[in-house]
């Protein structure tokens, strides 16, 4: 089991950590981890590491079998051995740049109340598919509530509920294709706002900023037609 520290502080950017394993595939498993493995349309976190005798970089992060996070070498040198101890740093920027993102795409859910059935994010732009039939044609007022969001400085934060507290209240997972995942007991929620300010409460495993005002500038991209009842909205940093 790796502990993941980036559920408890999203800002951690180094650590010391134990190589507890080797994927047959030339991974690296240890056991705490503040690279984010892809997952929830979140690229893995890429970074570096080093110890006595060595150092690598490391090229992405992925879920491994059971609760093992694998970090995955960009080139196919000599591992480090199980047992040592590895210095591990976060390449922040683009890490950053996926938090922010990634936020946003949670208010971009809000200013377009529809079911989501996809989505991605990247260091410059994001997008997710709604479950809609048509383009929404107030472009103008989509960006402008977004940026308002922005500017609040809204709280980002998290909590957890049981399972069956999920169960009793399904309209908070705003996702149609991916479900959250099961079987720990416990569903983590990420809330924007605070008490009768909150604007988004949904299940989520990713990392995000601490405030909206992190975000930037957001400027609405293209708007694609992915079927008859899709379409795929493009967001982008504004500088």
């Amino acid at each position: 089991m790796t502990e993941k520290l980036f559920l408890t502080d999203a800002y951690a950017r180094d650590v010391t950590a134990d190589v507890v394993a080797h994927t047959a595939e030339g991974g690296i498993v240890l056991d705490r981890s503040v690279f984010y493995p892809t997952g929830g349309g979140q690229p893995g976190d890429s970074g570096s590491i080093a110890w006595a005798g060595g150092a690598m970089s490391i090229a992405t992060t992925i879920k491994g079998e059971g609760d093992q996070i694998v970090l995955i070498p960009a080139e196919p040198n000599a591992l480090p051995p199980v047992g040592v101890a590895v210095d591990v740093s976060l390449d922040w920027d683009r890490r950053y740049a996926h938090m922010r993102m990634h936020t946003a795409l949670h208010l971009l859910s809000v200013v377009i109340p529809y079911g989501v059935t996809g989505g991605s994010i990247g260091a410059q732009r994001g997008r997710l598919d709604f479950n809609m039939e048509d383009a929404p044609d107030d472009r103008e007022a989509i960006e402008d509530t977004l940026n308002s969001h922005v500017s609040a400085d809204m709280r980002v934060s998290e909590e957890w509920i049981t399972e069956a507290e999920l169960d009793a209240n399904p309209g908070i997972v705003k996702t149609l294709s991916v479900k959250p995942p099961r079987g720990a007991g416990r569903i983590r929620l990420v809330r924007v706002g605070q008490g009768s300010g909150t604007v988004d409460l949904q299940p989520c495993g990713g990392t995000h900023v601490a405030r909206t005002g992190e975000i930037g500038a957001l400027r609405l991209g293209k708007i694609e037609k992915k079927g008859r009842m899709n379409r795929r909205v493009y967001l982008h940093f504004d500088s």
